[in-house]
C-alpha cells in the first residue's frame, strides 16, 4: 500500500502499531519530519545544548518528497516582500548553506543567475525585482545585453538583466545525508525513519506507528503535512493546502553547453513560481522547469497516483480559488499549456533564442509544493507561517526558498520554542 495520503496511512499506522506492540519512548523534544527544517531546527538545538531529541521520518529514508526533489538552487532573496520571514532568513540561510557545504564537502556550484526580460512589457517588473532585492540587502546587479552575453552567452533579454552573484546550486541529498549523519554522531538526538506520527494523545504524548512518545515540547515540520497535524493542535485552521506539481524537462547531454548557471524569467508578481527557468545542476545536467499545475494529492507525482478522499477537498478548493483569484486563474490555464510540449519549448526559447526541440528531452524529475492558502481571503499565502501553541511549534508553508532558508530559519524556530526557558 503505498503510503503517500497521510489520512489514509495513519490508519494503516494503527493497525501496524497494534501488530507491532507499543515501543515506550519519551524526549525532551519530538520533531514530526526529517526534510530539511526538521534537521536543521535540530541541529540548532543540539548546538544550544538541547539533547534528547527524536526526530520522526515516515519515510523509509531521506528525501523523498520536497527536500529531495527541489530544484537544488540556493536563492539569494531576490524575490521576497522586505520584511517577510523569507527574506529575512535568505540572505543569511544562503550563506550558512554554503558554508555547510565547503565544510563537509557537498557539491556546490557558485555559478550565480541571470533574470531576463522577454519583453518590454517585463522590463517594469525586472526594474521593480532589482529595487526589491535592494532593499532586501542583496548583492544583485542590473546589467545590459553585452554584459549579459558574458554571463551567459545564449541567453536573451530586452535591454536589461539582473545578475545575482550569490545564487548557487548544489546537491540537496548530499545536505540531506551530511546534516543527518552530523545530528546522530551527537548521541544526544535519534532519527526514526519508517515512523509516522498518527494523533496526538492526551499529557504530551504522541501516537506514532512505533508506538507512543512522551515529549516535553513538539515541533511540527511535517512538510506536506505539517497542516494536517497542526490542526489536531487547534492550530492554522485558517488555512488550507492546495499541492503543485512541478514536473521538468532536460537539455541533452551534447546541448548542455546553452547553459552556464541559472537563467529565469521576470516571475509573476501575483503568485508565489518563478516560471519556467534554466539550472545547471553540480552533476553537469541542464533542467528546465518546473511546471506548478494544481493536483489531486500531497505526493502525486503523477496525474493518477494518490488519489483518495482528499482528493475531493483538493478538487473543491482549486476550482475555488479558480473562481475567486485571478492570479490563479491565470497561472492554472498558463501552466497547463505547458504541458503541450509546443508551449513550454516556447517558454524555454523566450529565455535561451538558440534552444531547438531536439535539445530537450523528457525528465523524470518532479516535486511537489504543498502551497497555503488563507481560506477567509482566498488568497495563496507567500510567506512562511510559524504557529505556536503552548509546548508546541509549527512551521507550515515552509515552499521554497525552505531549503536555502532553512539554517538561519531553524535560528528563529528556536528562539520561539525556548523563549519560556529563557525567563
Amino acid at each position: 500500500m503505498k503510503r503517500s495520503v497521510y489520512l489514509i496511512y495513519t490508519r494503516f499506522a494503527r493497525k501496524r502499531t497494534r501488530r507491532v506492540g507499543v515501543m515506550e519512548k519519551n524526549c525532551d523534544f519530538l520533531v514530526v519530519g526529517g526534510g530539511i527544517v526538521g534537521l536543521a531546527i535540530t541541529n540548532e538545538l543540539l548546538l544550544r545544548g538541547c539533547s534528547n531529541i527524536i526526530v520522526l521520518e515516515k519515510e523509509e529514508g531521506l528525501g523523498a518528497h520536497s527536500s529531495g526533489r527541489n530544484s537544488g538552487v540556493l536563492h539569494a532573496g531576490i524575490y521576497y516582500t522586505p520584511d517577510s520571514l523569507k527574506a529575512r532568513y535568505c540572505i543569511e540561510g544562503n550563506r550558512m548553506m554554503r558554508d555547510f557545504c565547503r565544510e563537509n564537502g557537498v557539491a556546490i556550484s557558485e555559478c550565480g543567475k541571470a533574470i531576463v526580460a522577454d519583453s518590454e512589457e517585463k522590463l517594469e517588473g525586472l526594474q521593480a525585482l532589482q529595487q526589491r532585492a535592494q532593499r532586501n540587502g542583496v548583492e544583485s546587479y542590473l546589467i545590459d545585453e553585452k554584459e549579459l552575453a558574458e554571463v551567459e552567452p545564449h541567453a536573451a533579454t530586452f535591454e536589461k538583466a539582473i545578475y545575482s552573484p550569490a545564487t548557487s546550486v548544489f546537491d540537496p541529498m548530499g545536505v540531506l545525508e551530511a546534516l543527518c549523519s552530523k545530528i546522530k554522531k551527537t548521541g544526544k538526538a535519534r532519527v526514526l525513519f519508517d515512523t509516522v506520527f498518527i494523533e496526538q494523545k492526551k499529557n504530551r504524548v504522541a501516537l506514532t506507528s512505533a508506538g507512543e512518545i512522551g515529549y516535553g515540547k513538539l515541533i511540527n515540520a511535517a512538510g506536506l503535512h505539517a497542516d494536517v497535524i497542526a490542526r489536531q493542535f487547534g492550530v492554522g485552521l485558517r488555512y488550507r493546502a492546495i499541492p503543485f506539481m512541478g514536473s521538468y524537462s532536460e537539455l541533452t547531454k551534447k546541448s548542455t553547453y546553452l547553459v552556464r548557471g541559472n537563467i529565469y524569467p521576470v516571475p509573476d508578481p501575483r503568485m508565489p513560481f518563478l516560471g519556467v527557468h534554466f539550472t545547471r545542476s553540480t552533476s553537469g545536467r541542464v533542467f528546465i522547469g518546473p511546471t506548478a499545475v494544481p493536483v489531486l494529492g500531497r505526493e502525486s507525482y503523477g496525474f493518477l497516483e494518490d488519489l483518495g478522499l482528499e482528493s475531493f477537498r483538493f478538487l473543491y478548493r482549486n476550482a475555488s480559488m479558480f473562481v475567486s483569484d485571478s492570479g490563479f486563474r491565470a497561472n492554472a490555464l498558463s501552466e497547463v499549456k505547458k504541458y503541450l510540449g509546443s508551449h513550454f519549448y516556447s517558454e524555454a526559447r523566450k529565455l535561451v533564442p538558440g534552444l531547438l526541440p531536439r535539445h530537450l528531452v523528457s525528465s523524470a524529475k518532479t516535486g511537489i509544493r504543498s502551497q497555503l492558502v488563507d481560506w477567509k481571503e482566498k488568497k495563496l499565502v507567500m510567506d512562511y507561517v510559524v504557529c505556536r501553541e503552548e509546548n508546541t511549534v509549527h512551521v507550515l508553508n515552509a515552499i521554497s526558498p525552505a531549503f536555502t532558508s532553512s539554517m538561519s530559519f531553524a535560528k528563529y524556530v528556536a528562539d520561539i520554542l525556548l523563549e519560556e526557558e529563557a525567563r
